[in-house]
């Protein structure tokens, strides 16, 4: 099968949750300072949720540009990875509304393992869909340091939400720092396919 619909799919669920994200920003009831400071959280929120996305969609968007072609089980990894992202809004809202309560962090932190678990997955199944023309994509994945210190510093920003929860929010920002210029492997890769 080809990729074309996949991706296509994909980049409409992923904008339409970055609106969905947008849309729930309330505008202040004033025109001073002080009518949009409650209004911090949930805009701070905002941002690092606007910017995990921005990740997803440029590393999903070069994964798949390595990509040959899928099959049904790439399909229901993609869907699942979707299904997880689509999720961002509702745990940006609470935790943003929530000034960064100990349980909506958390629970932020689970979606974000969730997410990240569901990537490798997604990675894993287009490796095995064809081993041999996606062997260069194995290849530029590795061992996948990255995505595995992710998912570890996620799991223990979810423990440390009760603790403290500023602790918290700082690893979830410091995973999207790491991952934030797209993944040079993967490119690389592409370049050589196109070659």
């Amino acid at each position: 099968m080809t990729k074309t619909r996949l991706e296509a799919f994909s980049d409409g669920v992923i904008a339409i949750l970055i609106t969905i994200m947008v849309l729930e920003l309330r505008i202040p009831h004033g025109d001073g300072f002080d009518s949009i400071s409650p209004l911090w959280p949930v805009f701070v929120t905002y941002i690092l949720s606007f910017v995990n996305l921005g990740i997803y969609w440029n590393n999903h968007h070069h994964m798949l540009q390595a990509t040959k072609s899928i099959d049904g089980r790439v399909m229901w990894a993609n869907l699942n990875l979707l299904f997880w992202l689509s999720l961002f809004p509702f745990v940006t809202g609470w935790m943003g509304e929530n000034h960064f309560a100990p349980l909506p962090t958390a629970v932020y932190g689970v979606v974000m393992v969730c997410a990240a678990v569901s990537y490798t997955i997604l990675q894993t199944t287009i490796v095995r869909h064809h081993e041999r023309e996606n062997a260069k994509l194995k290849q530029a994945i590795g061992r996948d340091l990255k995505g595995k210190v992710s998912i570890l510093l996620y799991a223990a920003a979810i423990g440390l939400a009760f603790v403290d929860r500023w602790i918290s929010f700082a690893l979830y920002a410091t995973v999207s720092a790491i991952w934030f210029l797209p993944d040079r492997r993967i490119e690389r890769t592409v370049r050589v396919l196109d070659e």
